[in-house]
């Protein structure tokens, strides 16, 4: 979590969750006749994730409530002399108290909804208080919108909702962007072929999905956005895969695939806001779940993996930089890589990549980090694993990983370099020593009630 390095092992680590304002209603004011203006309105949530004597790493996540923004710059004062020495996500410059952040060229435009997480390391000297006011493009973040016009003759007070609630167990990645929530409360409709359910998918209307019979197919079942896809209790798909192109807001839960002659799932081509949890992949041609493209805020979990090779790939080739720096950002959190060989996940690019309180067994390698990709490792159980961390991997050249409060029994010594980036939604960490009994007993489909 944040910036890290790993030969920091006696640093104490302290979260402070603050400045994180909750929404409330806004007085919206309409103008007879005519458009009303353009609403505005932002949140900050800032919190402390790693401090140490004279120094610090931090976390800073800005969430647009009002119209969609294309260009941006944050601005906040520190208030006991703190100095920022390296940012990331973000151009960072600081004169005097008052620090600015200007976007990155990839994260310029915000949509309502649409967060940005930014990170910096510092120093403080005395004591490290939060800031505790902060303005986007000049409008103070307040958590709330407001809009503004010439002439007003009617006022109507509405509610500013924005995120819908996340599903139960959702954490990570997923979380961020807006949130992830498939096909919401759309009713439910029921399917148990493969046509049925590439019909079902299809398309970008908010839909709920459940597979209540096997079937066998081939080739790739295309997902559209804003599907949840469920699958009853037994439910297995033979032979073929999910692809995910372009898709926003999609969950996958509770299915087992085998024998796919693909991937079992594929997301790629900027598909975001994704959620693949509590699934089974067995037997399968290629990667079980292969993320790429500049994919983004994934969460992979709760997955089991067994009699199988190439497991979760995060983006595909060493050469395709330019389309998934800044992109990528999965998290990977109580999967069950039960005597699977490799990439658990295999990482370029993305950076953070998470990847906590997993179950390792009998692999050939856990995780690799490689081609610029920055992944923190923390809290995971490694049970007979040759190569449990990896930075570099065949022929790729090396990215950053750091590697924390990990439990190894009969496995190699982990490999470690460099720092990442902040982690910038709130999660639990169960005890590394826990793990094993933990994921082994609840990963998986047939784990849960759909």
């Amino acid at each position: 979590m944040g910036s890290l390095e790993a030969n920091r092992s006696r640093t104490v680590v302290r979260m402070v969750a603050v400045a994180a304002a909750a929404l409330v209603p806004a007085a919206l004011v309409l103008v007879g006749g005519a458009s009303a203006g353009a609403a505005t309105g932002c949140r900050v949530d800032y919190k402390v994730t790693n401090q140490w004597q004279g120094g610090f790493g931090a976390e800073v996540v800005v969430t647009n409530l009002g119209d969609r923004l294309d260009g941006w710059t944050l601005k906040w004062d520190f208030g006991a002399g703190q100095r920022v020495d390296q940012g990331w996500n973000g151009t960072f410059s600081q004169s005097g108290s008052t620090v600015t952040v200007t976007n990155a060229s990839w994260n310029a435009g915000l949509g309502t909804g649409a967060t940005a997480a930014l990170g910096f390391n510092g120093t403080w000297t005395g004591s490290n208080p939060a800031p505790t006011s902060f303005t986007l493009n000049g409008v103070a973040c307040t958590g709330s919108t407001t809009t503004t016009s010439t002439t007003t003759t009617t006022t109507t007070t509405t509610t500013t909702t924005g995120t819908p609630p996340a599903p139960t167990g959702l954490v990570g990645w997923a979380t961020q962007n807006g949130g992830t929530t498939g096909g919401g409360s759309a009713a439910a409709v029921s399917v148990n072929s493969a046509s049925a359910l590439a019909s079902a998918v299809s398309g970008t209307g908010a839909a709920v999905v459940r597979v209540t019979g096997s079937f066998s197919c081939s080739g790739m079942i295309r997902v559209g956005s804003n599907k949840t896809i469920l699958g009853a209790s037994g439910v297995t798909i033979t032979g073929c895969g999910l692809t995910l192109s372009g898709s926003k807001n999609v969950v996958v839960r509770n299915l087992t695939f085998t024998g796919w002659d693909d991937d079992a799932i594929n997301v790629e081509s900027g598909s975001t806001n994704v959620w693949i949890d509590h699934n089974t992949f067995s037997n399968g041609y290629d990667g079980a779940v292969d993320i790429k493209r500049a994919s983004d805020y994934v969460t992979v979990s709760w997955n089991r993996t067994f009699n199988h090779g190439k497991t979760m790939l995060l983006g595909h080739s060493d050469d395709n930089g330019s389309q998934d720096r800044g992109h990528l950002r999965v998290t990977y959190h109580h999967n069950f890589f039960d005597g699977s060989n490799t990439r658990h996940p295999r990482v370029r690019f993305g950076n953070p990549v998470h990847v906590f309180n997993n179950y390792y067994r009998d692999n050939e390698y856990g995780v690799a980090s490689t081609c610029e990709g920055g992944v923190l490792v923390e809290g995971n159980y490694f049970e007979n694993v040759d190569e449990p961390t990896l930075v570099g991997y065949a022929g790729s050249p090396a990215g950053t990983l750091v590697q924390r409060n990990n439990f190894f029994v009969g496995s190699g010594a982990p490999q470690a370099s460099g720092s990442v980036g902040a982690i910038p939604y709130s999660y639990t960490l169960d005890n590394a020593a826990d793990v094993k009994s933990i994921v082994s007993a609840g990963a998986g489909a047939g784990k849960i009630t759909v």
